[in-house]
């Protein structure tokens, strides 16, 4: 696998079942980057391994004052060198392309259950542990595969080691092959106290960021009430923690290290010893005794290996598992839910949720006023076909056919929701605009529905092309060079321009002054004629312009009507949408009519 063959066409289906099923899934799945690297593995290995060799010939050779076989020799400590050396750089590029590749595999994976779930997904595992697996535990599962890859060379190098020396010479060569697996294995122990150890580091240290995070984003909050020493000395202890925990891991890690330095050097000095008085008996020659003493010296390297894969390991494993939870999340859906006898092409017909008896007449502009607003954005999310809360929830029906039993790609296309706090991607203003679309919305009708003149304006004077396209000026990520209203007229253009079937706005112009949002129903209401429009908003300009309004309390359909018969029928309705008492009743009736006839 190279770099240029990324992204993939297809990631696969990975095993999720646990984080040791998912790295073996990953493995199993760069079968060919493992086998390249074992092959140049083994050459850059070997290629050491056989220095001894060609050293213990030299040496016998000028004890025995031979010039042919010291030339011999040299020749064949070239050879090795080069092997060596390209060994060497194509195990490291091999192995890094497996690092990349993995996790790329898996970045790709968690984008495509990103885009599957939607916003669900944020609902069923918190937005925080989506971003550490795509960061920090991508990272740490590409680490574990790109140690693979040389610790496979390393075993096999070894064990081909142990068998040349117990051929070359049997005396020493069985005591080097009994104490190798030893040395291997030792550490088997120790790896369970460092990896719970690891695991509290992460935990701590997870905890002290999200501490970090929150004090950040409410500082504004705790300076007006004083409370940054208070946070801040939390923090403090937050990060204590943290700091003995981190060294805490590092004694054990470092245990590790000092049994992987102690065990090689007892063997060594046990093969020095030993082959001594096996050369002082005369029973191997002293150029074979400096063969097996630089062979075991030379196999404290791969040795090496043994000691990174199990840390790798160690510390892979709970980010395989994050990742493989992550992954294994679903979108809900109802079994029964299904498009069995329903008309083939577009869907369409009035949309309902038995949940709460709200029902949107096909082809026309409904307002929906809830007096909770997490409440509307989990009603706008489930008629979307995304459930917020699946367990007890019956499934949203278009035309009598049930979202959740469609394919997720069918029902997107069917019905549009907007979320509250929509996202703008970097780009241009054109790019932004070209998405899948119906192709009846133009992007300039689109823009000028949404009130976008001062966005465009803007734009303009910023584009750096000199000719003042606004449609080519880069807008920059989230659109953070833009204020929230421009933001949020942008994306409501974008939704117009996709032209769905059915269109669900979740406030929309909760951002903008009322002349302008005034002029903005105007436009949503002319564009979406004879298309079906859901609005959730308590502004009274939006809910003059609805053809009828729907008002939800206690997660149910409490009234239906116009804007106009409801502020003056409906106490209920009233409070929401005017946020007066009920003292303040006639006062505010006429209040929000004039503010209605003044905009329009």
């Amino acid at each position: 696998m190279h770099i240029r063959d990324l992204p993939y066409t297809d990631p696969g289906e990975p095993d999720v079942r646990s984080g040791p099923r998912f790295l073996y899934w990953l493995g199993r799945n760069q079968l060919g980057g493992q086998l390249k690297a074992l092959g140049w593995g083994l050459l850059h290995q070997c290629g050491i391994a056989g220095l001894p060799l060609t050293v213990g010939l030299g040496v016998q050779a000028a004890v025995d004052r031979s010039g042919d076989r010291l030339a011999l020799a040299a020749g064949l400590n070239v050879l090795l060198g080069v092997a060596i050396a390209l060994g060497e750089v194509m195990l490291h590029r091999t192995a890094v392309s497996n690092w990349i590749t993995s996790a790329a595999r898996v970045q790709q994976l968690l984008a495509r259950k990103a885009a599957e779930l939607g916003s669900a997904l944020t609902r069923q595992v918190a937005a925080g542990e989506v971003v550490a697996v795509s960061t920090g535990d991508v990272e740490k599962i590409g680490w574990f595969v790109e140690a693979l890859s040389r610790f496979a060379a390393a075993a096999a190098a070894l064990v081909i080691i142990c068998v040349g020396l117990v051929i070359y010479q049997p005396a020493l060569g069985v005591v080097v092959a009994i104490g190798v697996p030893v040395l291997a294995l030792a550490v088997l122990p120790l790896l369970p106290q460092a990896t719970r150890r690891a695991d509290a580091q992460r935990e701590k240290a997870g905890r002290a960021t999200e501490l970090a995070s929150d004090t950040v984003a409410g500082l504004r909050v705790l300076r007006g009430i004083g409370g940054e020493e208070l946070f801040l000395g939390r923090y403090r202890e937050a990060s204590q923690e943290v700091r003995q925990a981190a060294v805490r891991s590092a004694r054990m890690w470092s245990l590790i290290s000092a049994v992987q330095v102690l065990l090689p050097g007892l063997l060594l000095i046990t093969v020095v010893l030993y082959g001594a008085r096996l050369a002082l008996d005369g029973r191997i020659a002293v150029g074979e005794l400096v063969t097996v003493y630089s062979a075991v010296t030379l196999m404290l390297y791969p040795l090496q290996h043994f000691a990174e894969i199990a840390m790798a390991y160690s510390f892979s494993r709970p980010s395989a598992k994050r990742a493989a939870r992550v992954l294994a999340l679903q979108r809900v859906t109802n079994p029964a839910g299904t498009r069995a006898g329903a008309p083939s092409g577009p869907l369409s017909g009035d949309l309902y949720d038995p949940s709460s008896e709200l029902r949107a007449t096909e082809g026309r502009f409904t307002a929906v006023v809830c007096g909770d607003p997490d409440a509307a954005g989990r009603l706008a999310d489930r008629l979307g076909g995304h459930p917020a809360e699946p367990d007890g929830m019956e499934s949203v029906l278009l035309g009598g056919v049930a979202l959740d039993g469609l394919a997720l790609a069918e029902a997107r296309a069917a019905v549009l929701v907007q979320d509250k706090d929509p996202v703008l991607l970097s780009g241009t203003l054109r790019d932004l605009l070209d998405v899948p679309s119906s192709g009846r919305v133009d992007a300039a009708d689109a823009l000028a529905a949404a009130q976008c003149e001062d966005v465009l304006d803007a734009l303009a004077q910023a584009s750096v092309d000199g000719g003042g396209d606004p449609m080519g000026t880069r807008i920059t990520e989230r659109g953070r060079s833009l204020s929230g209203g421009q933001r949020q007229r942008l994306a409501l253009a974008r939704s117009l321009v996709a032209d769905p079937g059915v269109l669900v706005l979740d406030e929309p112009t909760s951002a903008v002054d009322t002349h302008t949002e005034a002029r903005v129903a105007g436009g949503i209401k002319r564009l979406r004629a004879g298309r079906t429009t859901v609005v959730f908003t308590s502004s009274p300009l939006l809910l003059d312009a609805a053809e009828q309004v729907v008002f939800v309390d206690g997660g149910e359909v409490a009234s239906v009507g116009t804007h106009r018969d409801l502020v003056r029928t409906d106490v209920r309705y009233r409070a929401v949408v005017t946020r007066e008492t009920d003292e303040a009743e006639p006062k505010a009736v006429s209040w929000t009519l004039e503010k209605v006839e003044e905009s329009a």
